[in-house]
């Protein structure tokens, strides 16, 4: 089983997009990933958040050269 959270999430204006940290917990362990979603800066926080998720769970599916373990 996994759980994902997600840090504080950012707008940064000079890339035009949202950063947040996020952890991908997974049988105990915590795998952490900075990600990015690009969008306008009112950009509904829903999409932010699914966005954000979506490249942690691709990041995490690519490898454990690319993990950050806890």
């Amino acid at each position: 089983m996994q759980t994902i959270r997600l840090g504080d999430v950012r707008y940064n204006a000079q890339i035009g997009a949202f950063e947040a940290r996020v952890d991908v917990d997974r049988n105990g362990t915590t795998y952490r990933y900075p990600c990015q979603v690009a969008g306008p800066i009112d950009m509904d926080s829903g999409h932010v958040r699914a966005g954000l998720t979506r490249h942690a769970m691709r990041m995490s599916d690519s490898g454990a050269s690319l993990w950050s373990h806890l």
